[in-house]
């Protein structure tokens, strides 16, 4: 009996519970990334998401995400985005400040960092980026240098 190869029309989908998130991918300090979907959890080519939580009062590394396109959605508590931007020849950390809904684009390399204001309550968002696995680079600080 020959085997019917695969095509487009074929494949299965997959379903990645809560409890299934894994742990094991780039991380940064003061927060946890666990992947959903990866090319280790279901062979993704194109795509990574997964869910950063940020510990009440914490503060990531500074760190970018390589060449990928980043999209940030907060399901809870209120993290901050810290980058930054340029106010004339001068460069001035700015901040974004977010709560559950609101969504917050990343363009490709820009260092950035994510907060957690509230001393009680956890942040969490779900995180989608234009590559297979999660690409962070950690940095001494929000300067890029060429």
């Amino acid at each position: 009996m020959s085997e019917i190869p695969e095509d487009p029309f074929h494949r299965r989908l997959h379903h990645i519970a809560p409890a299934d998130l894994d742990p094991e991918t780039a991380q940064t300090s003061g927060m946890i990334r666990k992947a959903a979907i990866s090319g280790a959890t279901v062979g993704s080519q194109k795509l990574w998401m997964g869910q950063t939580h940020v510990a009440p009062g914490a503060i990531s590394t500074d760190h970018h995400h390589g060449a990928s396109e980043t999209a940030i959605y907060v399901v809870s508590g209120t993290p901050s985005f810290v980058f930054l931007d340029m106010d004339g020849d001068e460069p001035r950390e700015t901040r974004i400040d977010t709560r559950p809904g609101d969504y917050v684009f990343v363009p490709p390399f820009v260092p950035h960092r994510e907060e957690n204001p509230d001393p009680e309550t956890e942040a969490i968002v779900v995180v989608a980026r234009s590559t297979q696995e999660a690409i962070v680079i950690n940095l001494p600080d929000l300067r890029w240098e060429r």
